[in-house]
């Protein structure tokens, strides 16, 4: 089950097929290159640096970085069996970290869908991994996993690193809430039970659903990390985490060395995030009302923020996920160029079909009005744009005033936050970066943001830099990141592991 991370009044489910996993680590890397690599002459810009490193040369073995000089080549004498770039006037930079994902699902697929169309289904797949890649993405976190979930995408043969985090989620509670009883119990193995649930009469054993079963559960299986959830709905009575069952998987995570994130949107289930001492808050907050207008920042939400840039609590702006909804009524999307660059141009046909339609169709039961039944697409679109620029706003307000203040910023997409063909797999990320820079973050916070930041946060310590023995996870551009975001649509190669891919070669619509 794909969580849904927006909107009051969505009621939206997406299923997520269990797969077997073949024993051994759900967050193993992609193979490392056993071929020598040397990149001569480059500048490089690292995070942790306060300057960049210019006329570098850089030497990778077996995936790793394993010499890094300031001075001309001539101190390391070529070899021969070492495959050489000329890096003269290019950037060498860290490979970019999205630190919130969901890879269960195809968006704008559901289950019965993809059956029913296996040969897209399959190329769709296929391309996902490589479209995070050819937009500079080489680390995904899936923020609400499994090993058994995350196994198809593992089976992919060439994938970004990719971790997991077991979602903790309240029995019966969000977004457990979404899938039919019979189903949920078994598609949320790390649910938690908390004190006035009866466990027992859904066949649930309260002893193993404690904080501290269900976290050691999720260190056993792997997991990089641990989620929470709050959050209302309006016409729902949904179980809502105490404070004191929130505590209780803070306490266990981080004996556990796992840090802890909690899903929330909105005033109380940030301030209640800060309350238990979580890590990370995994959405930006963009769910609170004004005393006189959208684009005044409210003294409660000013106190919140507050807290969390004293705390240094970091903070996923995930500013994408309203246009995970908005988008679907663009009626140029699907003719976007960009897009044929990261989706097999028959998925992007599919979408195009009623059946391929149906989300937005579902979406518009709730959000048009009956005034605009048997309306125009672009009285639809401009609707649309209307209904969402509140929250979109009070996000870019929220955003703007943390990054203003250097709070911890971590960049996340929660690709996708929906099931919308909206967000799609690395051109999420691109145009969120875009959105960040609208809402005042500046290409420096986003380098980091994306980089180090997320390293530290998720305990990666060998990405998010470029240094000696770092995984080399790398990108080659022909701008520097810091300066502009527009460095991010001049990438010239990807390096996984250590392994040397062109941009050509990962785009959907590359013809050999």
């Amino acid at each position: 089950m794909k969580e849904c991370a927006f909107g009051s009044r969505a009621r939206l489910r997406v299923s997520v097929s269990l797969v077997s996993l073949c024993l051994g680590t759900a967050i193993n890397p992609a193979r490392a290159s056993d071929q020598e690599l040397r990149i001569e002459h480059v500048t490089v810009v690292s995070p942790e640096r306060s300057r960049a490193l210019e006329d570098a040369t850089v030497v990778i073995n077996n995936g790793r970085i394993t010499r890094l000089s300031g001075r001309s080549t001539a101190m390391f004498k070529s070899v021969s069996a070492m495959d050489t770039i000329d890096g003269r006037g290019l950037y060498l930079v860290p490979g970019l970290i999205d630190g919130h994902v969901h890879l269960g699902s195809i968006p704008g697929m559901n289950e019965r869908q993809e059956l029913a169309h296996p040969e897209i289904s399959q190329a769709a797949r296929a391309q996902m991994p490589r479209s995070f890649l050819y937009h500079g993405f080489t680390t995904l976190i899936d923020l609400d996993s499994t090993p058994e979930r995350i196994a198809r995408w593992l089976s992919q043969p060439l994938k970004p690193d990719t971790y997991f985090c077991g979602g903790a989620a309240v029995m019966d509670g969000y977004p457990m809430n979404w899938e039919p009883p019979a189903a949920r119990y078994k598609d949320y193995p790390y649910l938690v039970v908390q004190s006035g649930q009866d466990a027992r009469a859904h066949g649930i054993d309260a002893a193993i659903h404690s904080p501290a079963a269900v976290v050691a559960r999720m260190k056993a299986d792997g997991a990089r990390c641990v989620k929470t959830f709050f959050q209302r709905f309006d016409g729902q009575d949904l179980p809502q985490p105490s404070l004191t069952i929130l505590r209780a998987i803070v306490r266990a995570a981080h004996g556990a060395h796992l840090p802890v994130l909690i899903h929330a949107t909105g005033t109380e289930g940030h301030t209640l995030g800060l309350d238990a001492g979580v890590d990370v808050i995994a959405h930006g907050l963009w769910d609170w009302t004004s005393t006189s207008s959208a684009s005044e920042l409210s003294p409660e939400v000013q106190r919140i923020l507050d807290r969390e840039i004293a705390a240094r609590v970091g903070i996923e702006p995930t500013m994408s996920v309203a246009y995970a909804f908005r988008d679907l009524f663009d009626p140029l999307y699907l003719s976007s160029e960009q897009l044929r660059h990261v989706l097999p141009a028959a998925l992007i046909a599919w979408y195009g079909t009623p059946e391929g339609q149906w989300f937005h169709d579902s979406t518009a039961t709730w959000l048009l009005p009956n005034s605009l039944a048997k309306s125009t697409e672009i009285e639809r679109w401009n609707f649309v744009r209307s209904y969402y620029e509140q929250t979109i706003e009070k996000g870019e307000i929220t955003i703007r005033y943390l990054a203003a203040r250097n709070a911890r910023l971590i960049f996340g997409t929660d690709t996708p936050a929906v099931p919308s063909y909206a967000n799609s797999p690395g051109l999420n990320g691109w145009l969120e970066m875009q959105r960040l820079v609208q809402a005042g973050v500046s290409p420096e916070q986003i380098f980091r943001a994306a980089t180090l930041v997320p390293a530290v946060a998720f305990g990666m310590p060998d990405v998010g830099q470029v240094k000696i023995g770092g995984r080399a996870n790398l990108l080659l551009l022909g701008e520097d990141p810091r300066q502009s975001i527009n460095a991010y649509s001049r990438i010239v190669k990807v390096i996984l592991n250590g392994r040397v891919l062109d941009l050509h070669d990962l785009a959907a619509d590359h013809r050999p």
